[in-house]
């Protein structure tokens, strides 16, 4: 392990001790028999692959679930988000922020679905949200709502920007919310990150994680919250420098994704 990697570790470890003695530790990798890991070359990627994995029960062993598939994350790439674990606040690398175009890197809680129709798909699990026109993701640092998904019709707005969830593409057809700075929210460190339906091959989004229809609709009904399921998400080599510790699996690289299911 090279001195840059031996860094990466040394700040996962410290903060992996410092996180042991409080609750939202009880969701990290050591207890969920169900992980995503996605994987980018580097910082700067903006394609990727996503490997399912689940085990019997926390301390068992990891299992592929299906081959490696392709994705795509941020248009700037990845940056160390907040997380269930995330590398000490000293480090070097990059560090997400609003409205940077980086998708979040480090391990986060699925909480739950969304889409447009009344219904989730046959088989899915999480909690689901049917998105109307007046259903929004707050990204306005000032407001009390930031990054929450808020109806207007519902609530006394006091935000100046927002994302309006039922949009006018397929993009948010299905998808599913990724807990990234959500316990509680910081205002300025990044909002509205989701798990959902890309434009296509090698064309990033504002800092979410997208993949082909039909893989979201396979994860909404592989995805079950009783086995805490999380997204872990960062490049190789940072993956690689802490996987042995927190007993993560190896990743394979994802062949042609010729199947678009798992």
């Amino acid at each position: 392990m090279g001195p840059n990697a031996s860094r990466r570790f040394l700040s996962f470890l410290l903060v992996a001790f410092v996180l042991a003695g409080s609750a939202i530790c009880q969701t990290a990798p050591f207890s969920t028999t169900q992980i995503v890991v996605v994987t980018t070359a580097g910082w700067d990627s903006i394609t990727g692959q996503a490997q399912l994995f689940e085990r019997k029960k926390p301390g068992a062993s990891w299992k592929p679930v299906g081959s490696p598939f392709e994705i795509v994350v941020g248009k700037t790439g990845l940056a160390w988000g907040n997380g269930v674990l995330t590398p000490a606040p000293q480090t070097s690398d990059p560090i997400k922020k609003e409205g940077d175009g980086k998708a979040p890197a480090g391990v986060f809680r699925l909480s739950k679905a969304f889409g447009y129709a009344s219904q989730p798909p046959a088989g899915a699990k999480l909690e689901y949200l049917a998105l109307s026109p007046s259903i929004e993701c707050v990204d306005d640092t000032a407001s009390r709502y930031y990054n929450k998904i808020e109806d207007r019709a519902s609530v006394a707005p006091d935000w100046n920007s927002s994302e309006h969830m039922r949009r006018s593409d397929e993009l948010y057809r299905w998808g599913v919310v990724v807990d990234h700075n959500a316990d509680p929210p910081k205002a300025g460190s990044g909002s509205c990150i989701f798990m959902h339906i890309w434009r296509g091959p090698g064309q990033g989004t504002v800092g979410c994680t997208a993949m082909p229809q039909a893989r979201i609709e396979a994860l909404l009904g592989w995805i079950d919250p009783a086995r805490q399921p999380l997204l872990i998400q960062m490049p190789r080599p940072e993956y690689e420098a802490v996987r042995k510790r927190l007993k993560l699996p190896k990743v394979k690289k994802a062949r042609q994704d010729t199947n678009p299911l798992f």
